[in-house]
């Protein structure tokens, strides 16, 4: 897999289309859950997204601190459901923090992260802090990687 890391101008149409496409499948139309995907912080954010035989079927998005939660963050994690079984998750998990680290600095980064995930983010590093929530229907966790933990 080729990991490309790109701010929201630099993005291609066909880019753009194949990212939200992704983003819709996974969060939209397998979990069944009704959201505004679209919220008009893609302008703030990188964009890194991993493409196998030219098509994307990783992706996440990263704020610098403040412009999402206090710390730096990572969100709308997604991986084609069909090509979970390669690792492709914690690729991107461990491209995404590297690339925070990378362009915004050693920081913590936070994540509000799906609450059956959680094991996953533990093994890169997480922790969680805070009660359980719900966030648009689904059972979420607050998680701060520290930067004492690289």
């Amino acid at each position: 897999m080729t990991f490309y890391l790109k701010k929201f101008n630099e993005l291609s149409n066909q880019e753009l289309y194949e990212i939200l496409q992704l983003r819709s499948e996974v969060f939209v139309v397998e979990q069944t859950c009704i959201y505004q995907d679209i919220d008009g912080k893609d302008y703030k954010a990188l964009h890194l997204f991993g493409e196998k035989e030219g098509e994307i079927v990783a992706y996440t998005r990263l704020f610098k601190a403040g412009d999402y939660f206090d710390n730096a963050s990572i969100g709308r994690v997604a991986v084609k459901q069909i090509h979970r079984s390669f690792g492709y998750g914690h690729q991107i998990i461990k491209e995404s923090i590297n690339a925070i680290y990378n362009n915004f600095g050693i920081s913590n980064i936070e994540i509000s992260a799906q609450k059956y995930l959680q094991s996953f983010y533990e093994s890169h590093g997480f922790k969680a802090f805070g009660p359980d929530y719900l966030e648009d229907g689904i059972p979420h966790i607050a998680m701060l990687l520290t930067n004492e933990g690289i």
